[in-house]
């Protein structure tokens, strides 16, 4: 009953932002807006501002994000863009040049903060250690509406992995590695290099049809070239760990488990062939295409985040 309960208060003020914005749409496409700068002004402070505003009246005491009145304001922009002509945008488009990048860089400089802030956390206590990745997850979870958080934490995280940590990482003594003999690395390098090749091959020829063509599929490219850099590094600097009688398995930024030390029944040095189903996985995401030499067998299914691919249950 509680349960019920809540989810029906936090979906409270859904529904009256929906119904707000629907009563500001049919006002846009009524006869009375043509002409009166009165209401156009009106109804454009009420998308950008009042609706974000009572919606925020309506989510302060309840679990909902404060964060999450940024993407009303855009969905407000989205439908003051799509609903109102192109005479009638005068005041949009002072918000989209004046103050849309504002709130970019405020919403920016915000997940900055509370990431710095998990930082030295995690350097305060010494009975954990440190992993970006993990931080920026964390974070994002309490900032950011749960259909958002693994976008914006990949496209953070790819960026960071690919090109801001060079260092190299150093194991601790209850650390260790799983890249050197993975194919998984090599795979990668690989398809980095067909990427450039064939970015410049299409470049060329699209060019002859059009250059707008053109730039878009190298943009397309390159940023594919990105993100797989950044999957790439993650296999380097997120190394397997056992902390406080946990073990994390980590395969870069694309899977990751937490096993309690008390749910494993056996560990079997092993490199002989199994058959994967659904209760048995392999941590990489390549699946059969990667080697493995350690099979693990738990008391308990056990499911590896993102994939959600249960263990063999004991």
């Amino acid at each position: 009953m509680n349960r019920v309960l809540v989810l029906s208060r936090n979906l409270i003020p859904f529904g009256v932002t929906i119904s707000l914005f629907g009563i500001l749409i049919l006002l846009m496409k009524s006869p009375f807006l043509t002409g009166n700068e009165t209401l156009i002004a009106g109804i454009t402070a009420d998308l950008l501002l009042t609706v974000p505003l009572v919606y925020f009246l309506l989510i302060r005491k309840t679990e909902i994000p404060k964060t999450t009145v940024i993407p009303i304001m855009l969905i407000g922009l989205l439908i003051g863009s799509y609903f109102l002509t192109d005479e009638h945008q005068y005041y949009l488009r002072l918000f989209k040049t004046w103050v849309l990048p504002i709130l970019e860089i405020l919403a920016l400089s915000f997940v900055i903060y509370k990431v710095r802030k998990a930082i030295k956390h995690y350097k305060s206590n010494k009975t954990k250690a440190f992993d970006f990745f993990t931080t920026l997850k964390n974070t994002c979870d309490d900032i950011l509406p749960k259909g958002v958080v693994m976008p914006v934490v990949t496209e953070i995280a790819v960026f960071y992995y690919g090109f801001i940590y060079w260092k190299r990482r150093e194991l601790k003594a209850n650390e260790f590695s799983y890249h050197k003999d993975s194919g998984t690395i090599a795979l990668l390098i690989a398809i980095i290099f067909i990427v450039a090749i064939e970015t410049v091959v299409f470049h060329m020829l699209l060019s002859k049809w059009s250059d707008t063509a053109a730039w878009i599929l190298t943009f397309l490219s390159i940023y594919s070239g990105i993100q797989i850099l950044g999957f790439l590094k993650s296999m380097f600097k997120r190394p397997i760990s056992i902390e406080n009688d946990r073990l994390y398995l980590r395969y870069g930024m694309m899977t990751e488990t937490v096993i309690d030390i008390i749910d494993i029944n056996s560990i079997e040095i092993s490199s002989k062939d199994i058959e994967l189903n659904e209760e048995t996985r392999k941590l990489s995401f390549l699946g059969e295409m990667e080697s493995h030499n350690i099979i693990i067998r738990l008391k308990k299914k056990k499911r590896i985040d993102w994939t959600l691919w249960d263990q063999k249950k004991i």
